[in-house]
């Protein structure tokens, strides 16, 4: 093995070099090139590892990694279909098998590879996790309990590195969450060698970077393009430059975030590549936009390649890391009380610390039924992902519809068979199921449209609203939420917060359930608090981009005055 925080391939290809014609070297080689993000070399390691032991499953497996890596998904998911009948009782190639089946929007058959990977190590709770993040996405909420369970426990005696994403959807405690990201940062930390120390420059604008793999029509870049677009106009003595995990996708999000600021494409590069790049710019505050979310890059940020490193927007929780030194929030989605379980140091907004895309357009709404909603009643919705429709969170949701006859609740289609298993759930709950109504992904734009005809958005716990809550309260769809104890269930209540609609952040489901029956039985009610978002969003300081871009500016000038 080597030294913590070592390069593993040297040695690798020094055994390689002793060993030319050991499948088993090239396959140590392979591995040690994906783990450093190299996968084109590790590719090309277990395609000789394979040239010399055909159908092994192990260089299958990595060979399998390696096309997802670049993006080759079905290629990726025919050879590590190859390498799980080789090796039936290998839970890992099962897991792997499972991570590109979703790539390939196989749903179903990635939960049943979630599934055999548990079943062969049911004490493993990694693979626990694995299965119970991808049965809450499918709304499959068999053995539910005895998941989290079993993850929660391995949490608090520091057994296992669960992905903290994951993570946030479970009931679990703010100490909890700090815990579960200092166990997957104590993991990574020991497969990366940091880059050399650096310091701030003095003197200049400060060169300010944020990393994302959300940088086009993504919720990253939806949030902060127009923010971007006020500091191009007002800089605050700031040089902002993005750094793309993602390839250009050709959306108008990305044309204007490539406007407004300096974009690196550095997509599909090493982790060390991304990170020298970013340290060859010079870069004094680097901000993670993605953190512990699906298709980051936090070996980068583990690197080092800025003196200053942030945590903001995009992973609603501590990263438990100690390459991030602070977190930028406001007051409501992160209080005093709340402070003890943030590893960084925990840096204010006077506003929400979300921006908005205040540029977006809403064109005018299809027809009802061209929607699949009824021609009257009142629409509650919940655009919110699958995996936050907990059984708590739809349970609450069905207590509305009961109270308010001929309503209907509008939900985005979820993966696989998602949709079909809510409605059973609802028709078990003695209510028709088609008063669930399912909206395929839409465009941007197509689905801000037909927000138009959403009366409220019933919020989810715990994990809030985020982009949505932004998308429905900017359309005029008022927000219910009911904030918890962590950052992640407080987030659509600090929108509401600094909108002033206090009277929307509900103390408890009981209150949550009474306040949504009772504006859909008053249309004047409802329809005065719809006029007041309107009001609110036109004179209030949450979509004030130009005021947001001179707080953030402030922000990051602190950051660089105060040592971290």
């Amino acid at each position: 093995m080597p030294p913590a925080g070592g390069d593993p391939r040297p040695g690798a290809r020094a055994r390689v070099a002793r060993e030319p014609g050991s499948a088993m070297a090239w396959i140590v080689l392979g591995d040690a090139e994906l783990e450093a993000g190299e996968a084109r070399a590790g590719e090309a390691a277990c395609r000789r590892a394979l040239a010399l032991a055909p159908g092994h499953p192990e260089a299958l497996a990595r060979l399998g990694r390696a096309q997802s890596m670049q993006g080759q998904h079905r290629e990726a998911a025919a050879s590590l279909r190859a390498a799980a009948a080789a090796a039936p009782g290998h839970p890992g190639i099962q897991v792997w098998l499972a991570h590109v089946l979703e790539d390939v929007g196989e749903a179903e058959a990635a939960a049943d590879a979630y599934a055999r990977a548990h079943a062969l190590a049911p004490g493993e709770p990694q693979l626990a996790a694995y299965l119970l993040a991808w049965r809450r996405k499918l709304c499959d909420w068999r053995d539910l309990d005895r998941l989290s369970a079993q993850v929660l426990q391995a949490v608090r005696d520091g057994r296992a590195a669960i992905e903290p994403f994951a993570f946030l959807s479970e009931d679990a405690s703010p100490a909890e969450q700090l815990a579960c990201a200092r166990l997957r940062a104590a993991a990574l930390a020991r497969h990366v060698r940091p880059l050399p120390p650096t310091s701030a420059r003095t003197g200049g604008a400060i060169r300010t970077g944020f990393l994302s793999n959300g940088f086009g029509a993504h919720p990253t870049g939806l949030l902060t393009v127009a923010l971007f677009e006020a500091l191009r106009a007002n800089p605050g003595g700031l040089d902002v430059q993005l750094f793309a995990l993602n390839p250009d996708d050709g959306s108008r999000i990305r044309q204007r975030l490539a406007a407004a600021t300096v974009l690196h494409d550095v997509a599909g590069r090493s982790h060390r590549d991304v990170a020298s790049a970013i340290r060859a710019q010079g870069i004094d505050v680097l901000f993670d936009l993605r953190g512990w979310g699906g298709g980051g890059a936090p070996e980068v940020l583990a690197m080092r390649p800025a003196p200053v490193q942030v945590n903001w927007l995009a992973y609603p929780g501590t990263s438990g890391a100690p390459w991030i030194d602070a977190v930028l929030a406001d007051a409501f989605v992160l209080p005093e009380a709340l402070a003890p379980c943030f590893s960084e140091r925990v840096i204010r907004l006077p506003r929400a610390f979300q921006p908005s895309d205040t540029r977006r357009e809403v064109p005018p709404a299809p027809a009802r039924d061209a929607c699949g909603l009824p021609a009257e009643g009142v629409v509650f919705c919940c655009f919110n992902n699958s995996y936050k429709l907990n059984p708590r969170s739809v349970e609450r949701a069905l207590a509305v519809l009961r109270g308010v006859p001929g309503s209907v609740l509008w939900l985005l289609s979820g993966p696989g068979e998602a949709d079909g298993r809510l409605r059973a759930h609802a028709a078990a709950a003695g209510l028709d199921p088609d008063r669930l109504v399912f909206m395929p992904k839409q465009a941007h734009a197509e689905y801000l449209a037909r927000l138009r005809h959403a009366d409220l958005f019933l919020d989810t716990h715990p994990y809030n609203a985020h982009t949505t809550a932004s998308d429905a309260l900017w359309v005029g769809c008022p927000v219910l939420t009911c904030p918890g104890e962590t950052f992640a269930a407080r987030v659509a209540g600090s929108l509401n917060h600094h909108l002033g609609l206090d009277e929307m952040n509900a103390a408890d489901d009981a209150a949550f359930i009474d306040k949504a029956i009772t504006l859909g039985r008053d249309p004047a009610a409802l329809a005065a608090l719809r006029a007041k978002v309107a009001i609110r969003r036109r004179d209030g300081g949450l979509f004030d981009m130009t005021g947001f871009a001179r707080d953030f500016a402030a922000a990051v000038h602190s950051l660089v005055r105060v040592p971290a």
